[in-house]
C-alpha cells in the first residue's frame, strides 16, 4: 500500500504550521508561555526571536507550514520506496 504524497504533506503542514500560530498567539497573550520553544525555533526559523509579536507568529505560521509540508513529502516518499523495495 502506498502513500499519497500530496493529503499527507497537506496535513502535516496545516497541523505545524497551525501548533506555530497557536504557540506564537499564546506566547502574545500570556507572554512567558512557550518563550523557550519559541527561542528554540528562532535557532531553525530566521525571523522567530520570542519576542511575542503577531508578525512572528505569522512567520512562524509559514514556515512551520512549509516545513511540515516537506516532512509529509519526504515521510510519503521514504515510505513508498521502502515498500517498493521490501516486496
Amino acid at each position: 500500500m502506498k502513500l499519497s504524497a500530496k493529503p499527507l504533506a497537506l496535513t502535516l503542514g496545516l497541523l505545524w504550521g497551525g501548533a506555530m500560530l497557536i504557540l506564537g498567539i499564546l506566547n502574545m497573550t500570556i507572554p512567558p508561555y512557550g518563550a523557550d520553544i519559541l527561542v528554540v525555533m528562532g535557532s531553525v526559523y530566521p525571523g522567530i526571536y520570542g519576542a511575542g509579536t503577531l508578525s512572528e507568529a505569522l512567520a512562524g505560521a509559514a514556515y512551520g507550514a512549509i516545513d511540515g509540508a516537506l516532512g509529509g513529502l519526504l515521510i510519503a516518499w521514504l515510505y513508498n520506496f521502502l515498500v517498493e523495495r521490501s516486496g
